[in-house]
């Protein structure tokens, strides 16, 4: 909805820039049609369209010679060719898009669809939403207008304005509502049309300045410079049908109030809404541990250590190959070299290795004493019991 609801009343100015006191009215109820910036795109693209003029290439052009293709066998493409001999036609290409003289790709023809017809509801609803687009500021400005210094927007004025007949009053009139800044933009705007317009009766062009909506036609009274309406009865309201239009009420809005903000925080949506479902569920994803080693990690620890000295390993043995093959052919490595450097490095080790068993001082070995003799019991043998 436009931004002018929140401005239900306008005042009323005089032809001298003075608020009449006591002549407030009512906003009309176009300026509170819904703003449909697509449609008004759409209508306007489809309607301007109407005004075309159908135009076309000849249906001979490009064919107007005899030309026939050589064929195969010659080494050359088989687009037809001018026939003949002697001149630098002959033996040319003709007729394809791709050829001197030759036919344009699909050529022009005269019964394209030119025209678009528009339903009128649409065509009302543009008008009724460009209108209602007229009330806010922001849109106005937006399309280059001047409008920082008027009082406001609509600016509505008494009706002795219509009785100005000379331009020298008009002129005097718009300086004193402060719309005289808009004039001469467009007068700052004049200027020639680039392309073959300025040969089609359209040489000059400009930008559009302030328009004037009126009631009675006193108003420039030899030209059509305004426009004759009455907004209320023309377009109607939400309930009450226009009187001039048939079958047409004014478009209404599909929301009331467009602050999401607002309706996001009120306590009648909040109310009906569930609670907000914060649990977090994740999804475990599975990894192949003969790919992935934080996988194996978890598996088998032990593995970084198998990792390890197969790298190790692997290092050891291209070593020895180096040094066994530079031995093999006479010839001295730098020792700048890592299998010089892990040799000197392994060497270094053994030497300490063997310093520190050296300096170690061997404790001697307490002897223990011999076990003492078992003692051997003696058996006694059962007394056999007495015969009777």
């Amino acid at each position: 909805m436009s931004l002018s609801v929140a401005r239900p009343l306008v005042s009323v100015y005089s032809e001298k820039s003075e608020v009449e006191q006591g002549s407030s009215i009512a906003l009309p109820f176009v300026f509170k049609a819904p703003i449909r910036p697509d449609l008004v795109n759409d209508v306007h693209v489809s309607m301007s369209k109407n005004s075309r003029q159908p135009y076309s290439v000849s249906k001979e052009a490009g064919h107007q010679t005899s030309a026939e293709s050589w064929g195969t066998g010659r080494a050359v493409a088989r687009i037809p060719r001018v026939r003949g001999g002697g001149t630098h036609r002959s033996g040319q290409g003709a007729f394809g898009n791709m050829c001197r003289g030759g036919r344009m790709f699909a050529p022009t023809k005269p019964w394209r669809r030119w025209h678009r017809r528009v339903n009128l509801r649409q065509r009302r609803a543009a008008a009724a939403a460009a209108l209602a687009a007229a009330g806010v500021p922001a849109l106005v400005q937006a399309r280059g207008h001047i409008i920082d210094k008027i009082p406001e927007l609509p600016l509505v004025v008494s009706d002795k304005v219509q009785e100005i007949n000379k331009t020298k009053q008009a002129v005097i009139f718009l300086r004193r509502i402060k719309a005289w800044s808009d004039v001469l933009k467009v007068y700052k705007s004049q200027r020639l049309r680039a392309g073959k317009g300025k040969m089609r009766n359209r040489r000059r062009i400009q930008r559009k300045g302030p328009l004037i909506v009126y009631h009675k036609d006193q108003l420039s009274p030899a030209t059509s410079s305004g426009r004759n309406k009455k907004t209320n009865p023309l377009f109607g309201s939400w309930k009450t049908p226009s009187k001039e239009k048939k079958n047409f009420n004014l478009p209404q809005p599909k929301m009331a109030n467009t602050d999401l903000t607002r309706l996001l925080k009120s306590e009648e949506i909040r109310k009906v809404l569930r609670a907000p479902n914060k649990r977090v569920i994740r999804s475990t994803r599975k990894l192949n541990p003969l790919t992935n080693t934080k996988a194996m990690l978890r598996l088998n620890p032990y593995s970084a250590v198998l990792r390890r000295k197969a790298v190790l390993d692997q290092q050891r043995k291209s070593n020895a190959r180096a040094l066994a093959l530079a031995e093999k052919r006479g010839i001295k490595l730098p020792s700048s070299d890592p299998a010089v450097k892990a040799q000197k490095l392994r060497e270094r080790r053994q030497k300490l290795l063997k310093l520190a068993a050296a300096k170690k001082t061997k404790k001697p070995v307490a002897k223990k004493p011999p076990p003492p003799p078992k003692k051997v019991k003696k058996e006694t043998k059962a007394k056999a019991p007495a015969k009777k």
